[in-house]
């Protein structure tokens, strides 16, 4: 994996762009006072670049968005895309997704995405897949009740791992397809920039909605 070069001006970059949180804990339970509206909250983990929330976000105005990613390397990208946009419903921090259930209060999220997470194939490293159960137990500290969690990847050996993972965790599997874009979901999920790169390589997509009972 290409190692990420420091950007100087990033946190500049982020902090100027008016849609950054700086302290990623001082809104729990009170984030619909952020967007100052009642409208449901999405979450996207490992958002990278930002293109996949920008253009949902711009899709769907009558939802908030919030995007996680770690590197200012790449959020620095998401924060000119909200600017240039001008996109009043999208929301992003820098954060160790360890650290989610202290961002969030209870039933304050609808739906989760996690788009080409790392799929960490070694056995002794799956804990830190963000669809193993240790986090899907994170997450249920913040999801509202009939929540959704939508899952994109093109490694299947991760992704089959996944779905017993949410079966497991106690969530319905809603929809499964090893081929999304001949799916009826083809039109309905905007593609990452990972997505756009792989379905190039002739790669099958993966995806499934797993549903909080």
């Amino acid at each position: 994996m290409a190692r990420l070069r420091k950007k100087w001006w990033a946190r500049d970059a982020m902090e100027t762009s008016g849609v950054f949180i700086e302290d990623n804990y001082a809104h729990k339970g009170k984030w619909n006072e952020v967007f100052g509206n009642d409208n449901d909250i999405y979450l996207e983990l490992g958002c990278g670049r930002g293109d996949f929330v920008v253009n949902t976000a711009a899709q769907n105005p009558d939802k908030n968005f919030i995007a996680v990613d770690l590197k200012d390397e790449v959020l620095c990208y998401l924060a000119r895309k909200c600017k240039e946009m001008n996109l009043n419903n999208v929301r992003f921090m820098a954060l160790n997704i360890m650290l989610i259930q202290n961002v969030f209060d209870k039933d304050e999220v609808k739906r989760i995405y996690l788009n080409f997470s790392t799929p960490w194939p070694k056995t002794k490293h799956n804990k830190r897949r963000l669809s193993h159960p240790k986090f899907l137990e994170l997450y249920a500290e913040f999801l509202a009740p009939k929540s959704e969690i939508w899952l994109k990847s093109d490694d299947k050996p991760f992704f089959v791992d996944s779905a017993y993972y949410f079966k497991d965790s106690g969530y319905k599997l809603s929809y499964l397809t090893y081929d999304l874009h001949n799916s009826i979901y083809a039109d309905k999920s905007v593609r990452t920039e990972y997505e756009t790169k792989f379905s190039a390589m002739g790669k099958k997509i993966n995806f499934l909605i797993a549903k909080m009972k």
